[in-house]
């Protein structure tokens, strides 16, 4: 039989305060959880992006024409700009000890690819044989394009990965193959993978002349892709790389009569630059979680001191009596500082196990574009074990100062 009686003499046997200092502590776990989990997700994030940035090379630099926006030396606006061979070469030339790849890219856009019964449209590119470095391409097999091929416009070409499977299903040794771009054969000599993922990989590389000649080119080229020469620090690539960005905006707005502060005309994209933004803004966000983070276990610590505060005012006459023994000031204020860091550490560091071992387990199903791995490393962890110890030193300090400065007549007439 279930005896109501006497499982309430058993409740109301457990200490009052211990069961407060038992739900504050349970505020510090938790601020201490929400804290791992925050910075897991930011940690997430920046594994994302860094993902997303493996696509290209992390300093290159893209080159777009656009549409003039400003009347400008008695022309209207409204002029759409047409990139030019000479546009690349000069640029090349005049960078060259600056450059470490480079190439022009001439875009075939809905190119209709056939090989026997299959067919499909993709984009069809001409470039240089630097572009499988600009764009991290590695080749699964064969190769990619070399300068042979540009000098003498061959017919060759360098499937996806994606487009070798839609086009030859199952078939593994595909090189030597021609398949038709829009009714012209060009032979396979190469099969690339991306980083970027398959969407990636729906692209065929051509040579840049052989694509100019082919499709009515003439001699227009759509972008320019550059790469600089690695420095030693990111700040020293930051200012190489808009020292060039400057050079490259510079002359093609004179080149093709664009006014200095027309931004549409001539489009230049840093990766680099952008890259150090999406970490600013990565930053700002860590520091955000840190801030929730810290209030919220601020919060806890606030509980734990009013608790201790209530302990040493139930312990009084306790506190009166070590006094009257001999205790020293410093042995009272230990007492209660051990007490206020035993709680919130425990707490705290229960709260952390169990943020890192949901992050262990949760963390690899998350696969989203901006958020992958979320992870805490050793050092942010070893980080809030010491916010921990100082939390617990703060919480507990001015309840252990009172408790100090309790004088014994006075604590032995506690009531």
């Amino acid at each position: 039989m279930f005896d109501l009686e006497r499982w309430q003499e058993v409740f109301e046997t457990i200490s009052k305060n211990k069961l407060r200092t038992f739900l504050t502590g349970l505020s510090v776990a938790s601020g201490i959880f929400i804290l791992v989990i925050l910075l897991g997700i930011g940690e997430g994030m920046k594994n994302g992006i860094e993902r997303e940035f493996q696509g290209d090379a992390a300093n290159a630099i893209f080159v777009y024409p656009g549409v003039t926006t400003k009347e400008y030396k008695g022309l209207n606006p409204g002029r759409r700009i047409q990139l030019k061979n000479d546009d690349f070469e000069y640029t090349s030339a005049e960078n060259k000890s600056a450059l470490e790849f480079k190439s022009s890219v001439y875009r075939i856009y809905g190119g209709l690819l056939t090989y026997e019964n299959e067919s499909g449209s993709y984009r069809v590119e001409g470039v240089y044989p630097d572009y499988q470095f600009l764009e991290n391409a590695s080749m699964v097999s064969g190769r990619f394009l070399n300068y042979k091929d540009i000098e003498e416009s061959t017919k060759i070409v360098v499937l996806g990965n994606r487009v070798k499977m839609d086009l030859f299903k199952d078939s593994k040794d595909v090189l030597g193959e021609y398949v038709e771009i829009s009714g012209i054969k060009f032979q396979v000599v190469g099969v690339y993978t991306d980083p970027g993922g398959e969407r990636e990989e729906t692209r065929v590389f051509v040579p840049i002349t052989t694509a100019q000649k082919v499709f009515s080119g003439g001699n227009n080229i759509n972008s320019l892709s550059f790469t600089l020469e690695p420095k030693d620090t990111y700040e020293e690539a930051l200012e190489a790389s808009n020292n060039f960005t400057n050079k490259v905006e510079t002359y093609l707005k004179g080149k093709h009569t664009i006014a200095p502060s027309d931004n549409s005309a001539v489009r230049v994209n840093s990766m680099l630059e952008n890259t150090k933004r999406f970490y600013d803004l990565i930053g700002m966000i860590k520091m955000f979680f840190w801030g929730v983070g810290i209030c919220t276990i601020i919060a806890g610590v606030v509980g734990v001191s009013n608790i201790m505060l209530i302990i040493v005012k139930e312990r009084t006459r306790e506190i009166g009596v070590r006094k009257a023994l001999g205790a020293q000031p410093l042995s009272i204020i230990g007492m209660v500082l051990h007490e206020s860091i035993f709680v919130t550490s425990f707490a705290g560091l229960t709260g952390l196990i169990m943020g890192l071992v949901l992050l262990d387990f949760v963390g690899p199903m998350i696969q989203t574009d901006f958020i992958y791995n979320p992870t805490v490393n050793f050092k942010v962890a070893l980080s809030t074990v010491v916010i921990l110890i100082v939390a617990g030193a703060i919480a507990g300090f001015f309840p252990s100062y009172r408790a100090a400065r309790i004088k014994p007549i006075i604590a032995l007439r506690d009531e």
